[in-house]
């Protein structure tokens, strides 16, 4: 707490004057569109099922985007599936509200309690009717729920024909390219005698993907997605079946007793995450109260194309009895991994892999004698206690996993604790309870070897306008989750213990003012750090909706980090004299952000973020910053154009700026700008008729003073990348 320095003073005042002019235009724009602001109607009339602006939502989960870490496309996806099918607000679960990210637990409780009271909804218009539900939060909910007969599936048909039926039926197109040739699909040269490494497939990246499902009912779909540089093989013997990529899924839901059966490729999530957790979990970020719990969602298809975070197999879930619900999953797959032959005669073992590779690219030779060559089998259960009333849940969940070649890291300090061998079996035991307005939750678990993980929290509505967070964590340095994803300052929960204090006010009717600080330490060395390290994350936003179609916020955030020795460091190291200790990195970020609705027709975004950041006390300090101005018409029926021009400044790669853009549906686009230059991108959604809908995109980033762009096989001659996509929908 002493190193917290005057937060937002310190941010402010340091900027150098190239950032304050960049702030000083940005806020000119937004005094131009509040001028042009137009005040919209609230009557409920207004409110019919629409398509969701996740673009925005967004925007309002995370605000500040700078990390590549984060599995963006899952949560996207996710929302867009609850779209898709939406969950019905009549026999909706309190752990499916929570799911949807966008009420507080005080805002459930009093929709069950309705539900109970006066039975089931007759129309989404009766939310106004319900303590806590304000014209912003139904406009959110509005596109991912439905009203329907608590029985809507009770008499239901054969599967197949329900299929052909369903409305919610699509196929998806997509091709996309770099147009500037890359160095590794250039002819190979010699080096030393030796071809050099180059791309063995061409520079097109395509994607087929089929999807029709029905709430609570069925999910059925496959993806194929070659990756730009890959090849079209088709091996069966080798897995492989033109794209390098093949994924398909069969979900059946509320067969009676048996509540799902999934087969293919599936996700699981339950307590907090801290042994399975699926594309649910958010972390922290603008949402400071209801996205840092996690909900017990169970069993769920998977239909993204991040290659790694899923299962692959068969899971089931049954009703036991009516308070009692048990799932048990088995999965095997081969996964990308660099196996080695041990040099020592009497190594434990004789062969092992250093770890598992994530990228899930396989252009290369040496990329694609990786590929596959690690066979993985993970098997485990489930079995939840549910209290009738819906306040408490109790469950135990088991997971065991096995390798067919053993996992051994490199033997350096940080590595100690880290897991090896070829065998883990983690337990672990959760828990919720609501309790007027407080919901307790958390989980705790042991892995094999005797590592202990656990996170708790405890979520409170103070009052109709004031929410306050807990969560404690503490993961062992010897904790191993292979397929966790907890809350956490780590990428893994391993080796790291924190709490984290949120709150968020709304002092009067459209405003709102949302903060957290998150302290954090590490008791174990990290990869380039020579002692425990402790760090804190502090943000403030105040946020103001002029209209429900407007949105007005302005950003605080600093971050203080233990400081990575660097490779100079490392490699100037002599055995035996001891390592210098790791510094520490501070990070004070601003982001204003305006969203707002001119017309029905018209929507205007103006966005800029800055931050800057210097290691250790006394050096200098390095800054970046980004200003992006949108605009999206709606010309017609059948057309919808959407742009951006953005102007980027960052002094190295450490100060680069994340920076979400829109895109084709279910793509999504983060790129990291560092440098000097410009980035613009332009939308078409052309709907052609009633069956096909068609996105055209181009994007380019044009950099000054450099004459290449990028590095090693993805580098560019010249200050130009340019990329171009296509999408057809067809719906069935």
């Amino acid at each position: 707490m002493k190193k917290l320095y005057p937060f937002a003073g310190s941010i402010i005042a340091g900027w150098n004057k190239r950032v304050i002019k960049r702030a000083i235009w940005c806020l000119a724009a937004l005094t131009v569109h509040c001028s042009l602001l137009t005040v919209h109607s609230a009557a409920a009339q207004d409110y019919v099922r629409r398509a969701p602006d996740l673009d925005r939502l967004t925007q309002e989960l995370f605000a500040e985007i700078q990390s590549d870490e984060v599995p963006y496309e899952d949560l996207y996806e996710t929302l867009l599936q609850y779209y898709q099918t939406p969950i019905n607000l009549n026999t909706a679960t309190r752990e499916e509200l929570r799911s949807l990210l966008l009420l507080n637990e005080n805002q459930i409780t009093t929709l069950l309690k309705h539900r109970e009271a006066n039975g089931d909804l007759l129309s989404v218009y009766e939310l106004q009717s319900i303590e806590g539900y304000d014209l912003r939060t139904i406009t959110r909910i509005l596109p991912f729920v439905s009203v329907q007969s608590s029985n809507a599936n009770a008499s239901r048909g054969n599967l197949w024909q329900r299929i052909a039926k369903e409305d919610n039926n699509a196929l998806y197109l997509r091709y996309e390219r770099v147009l500037q040739q890359r160095q590794g699909y250039t002819p190979p040269t010699l080096y030393q005698g030796q071809p050099t490494t180059r791309y063995l497939g061409s520079a097109d990246k395509m994607l087929i993907r089929y999807r029709v499902s029905h709430t609570k009912d069925f999910s059925l779909g496959f993806s194929m997605e070659k990756d730009a540089g890959e090849q079209l093989i088709w091996n069966p013997k080798n897995g492989q079946f033109g794209a390098d990529y093949v994924s398909a899924h069969l979900l059946l839901q509320e067969r009676g007793r048996l509540k799902a059966l999934a087969l293919g490729d599936y996700q699981l999530q339950f307590g907090q995450g801290l042994l399975l957790s699926s594309g649910l979990g958010v972390g922290k970020g603008a949402e400071t109260i209801t996205t840092l719990r996690r909900s017990s969602v169970g069993v769920r298809a998977y239909s993204s194309l991040l290659e790694n975070t899923f299962f692959r197999g068969g899971a089931a879930t049954y009703q036991v009895a009516p308070t009692v619900q048990a799932t048990a999953f088995v999965s095997h797959k081969n996964v990308d991994a660099n196996l080695q032959q041990s040099i020592d005669s009497l190594a434990q073992f004789d062969e092992f892999t250093s770890g598992l590779l994530y990228t899930g690219f396989h252009r290369t030779a040496s990329e694609l004698a990786n590929r596959h060559q690690l066979a993985e089998t993970v098997g485990g259960g489930n079995a939840t206690y549910t209290s009738r009333s819906g306040n408490l849940a109790i469950g135990a969940t088991g997971v065991f996993t096995h390798y067919g070649t053993a996992i051994l890291k490199r033997p350096e300090p940080y590595n100690y604790f880290e897991f090896s061998g070829k065998e883990n079996l983690a337990l672990s035991l959760n828990y919720s309870y609501v309790y007027r307005n407080f919901l307790l939750f958390g989980e705790t678990a042991r892995s094999t070897g005797g590592g202990i993980g656990t996170v708790n929290g405890l979520l409170a509505s103070l009052g109709s306008n004031v929410d306050a967070a807990l969560l404690v964590r503490h993961y062992d340095s010897d904790f191993h989750t292979l397929y966790g994803n907890a809350f956490s300052e780590n990428t893994r929960n391993i080796n790291e213990t924190g709490v984290y204090i949120g709150l968020k006010v709304r002092p009067v009717a459209r405003w709102e003012v949302s903060a957290y600080y998150d302290q954090f330490r590490f008791p174990w060395l990290r990869y380039r750090a020579s002692a425990p390290t402790d760090g804190h994350d502090a943000l403030v936003r105040l946020a103001y909706s002029p209209t429900k179609t407007s949105l007005l916020y302005v950003q605080l955030r600093q971050r203080l980090k233990p400081r990575d020795l660097s490779a100079t460091d490392l490699n100037n190291y002599e055995p035996g004299r001891a390592l210098p200790l790791p510094g520490e990195q501070l990070r004070q970020s601003i982001l204003l952000y305006y969203n707002t609705a001119i017309s029905p027709q018209l929507e205007l975004r103006t966005r800029m973020q800055a931050l800057r950041l210097r290691d250790d006390t006394g050096l200098a300090w390095r800054s970046g910053y980004v200003l992006a101005q949108d605009v999206g018409y709606q010309l017609n029926r059948t057309l919808k154009l959407s742009a951006r021009y953005s102007i980027f400044d960052a002094d190295d790669y450490d100060s680069r700026q994340y920076i979400y853009e829109q895109d084709v549906l279910l793509a999504v686009s983060v790129p990291a700008l560092y440098g000097q230059g410009t980035r613009v991108y332009g939308i078409a959604e052309i709907r052609l008729n009633r069956s096909l809908t068609l996105w055209l995109r181009y994007a380019e980033t044009r950099y000054r003073h450099q004459d290449v762009v990028g590095s090693g096989l993805e580098s560019i001659q010249g200050s130009l990348r340019s990329e171009v996509k296509a999408q057809l929908r067809v719906k069935f």
